[in-house]
């Protein structure tokens, strides 16, 4: 299936940059660019794009307003951010206006078409960078605060790359123990909810009815692990892969990946030494 996708940043040079990128990766269609909040309203409108990526700092009308107004009104087309900041504050405003994923510009083809494909079939994608101070924020680590600093932070500037970040974290998840070993344990009756606090220790029963398999399955999401990655790593079918998705995510009661991982690290189902 073709992604339709609307270009969305102030910077001409980025803008036209990502539409001639994106137009030589298979299975995307760009449907358009803008400079504005403004203009990417009407070209939602118009065109009906399935995603759009888009930057924050712009005039007229920035990205978190433009995504919250996309995603009130047109619900069918999903929000990539693509930007400079990484600060908490452009983070957690983006992820409550709707935006689906967050990545740097840093990022490469490859991680902006998964983006595009990861947020089409319902899921989050998020910068590993950006999870992980979403993390720390969540649980306090790494010296946070558990609250969202006004300061604007760059992200560091990197050349393009196609990553390699595929290899390393599955090299990552074959390492883990009892991965790929562990078998699927009957569904426990009881549901929890994603605030729960009862630790799951390595050797403990893993909190709110999650079987062994599925919290090993959240420990991956954690690490940030695409759903092929997860299958690879712990050798089963990616439709098995999003079955153990869907039963986590209702046993716990959350409603996308980044409320997963948050759930993972508040539980201690997740590692942030592991991220």
């Amino acid at each position: 299936m073709t992604a339709r996708v609307l270009v969305v940043d102030d910077q001409a040079v980025v803008r036209d940059g990502l539409v001639l990128l994106l137009g030589l990766l298979p299975d995307i269609e760009v449907v358009g660019s803008a400079s504005d909040g403004e203009t990417a309203l009407r070209l939602v409108a118009d065109e009906r794009p399935d995603v759009v990526l888009m930057d924050l700092r712009m005039p007229r009308m920035d990205g978190v307003e433009a995504t919250r107004r996309i995603r009130a009104g047109f619900p069918d087309t999903q929000v990539v951010v693509l930007t400079t900041y990484t600060d908490d504050e452009s983070v957690f405003a983006a992820l409550r206006a709707g935006a689906r994923g967050f990545l740097t510009k840093s990022a490469d083809a490859e991680e902006i078409a998964r983006a595009v494909t990861t947020v089409m079939n319902g899921d989050a994608q998020l910068d590993p960078g950006v999870q992980r101070r979403l993390l720390n924020t969540v649980t306090g680590t790494g010296g946070g605060t558990g609250t969202a600093p006004p300061a604007e932070t760059p992200a560091p500037a990197h050349r393009s790359r196609f990553s390699s970040r595929h290899a390393r974290e599955a090299r990552r998840a074959g390492r883990t123990p009892g991965a790929g070993t562990q078998p699927d344990a009957g569904t426990a009756g009881s549901t929890g909810r994603a605030g729960s606090t009862g630790s799951a220790g390595s050797a403990g029963t893993p909190p709110d009815g999650l079987t062994p398999r599925e919290a090993e399955v959240l420990r991956l999401i954690a690490r940030g692990l695409s759903n092929a990655e997860i299958a690879a790593a712990l050798f089963i079918g990616e439709a098995t892969v999003k079955t153990h998705i869907n039963n986590l995510f209702a046993k716990v009661r959350v409603r996308d990946r980044a409320q997963a991982v948050a759930y993972a690290y508040r539980t201690g189902l997740a590692d942030p030494r592991e991220g």
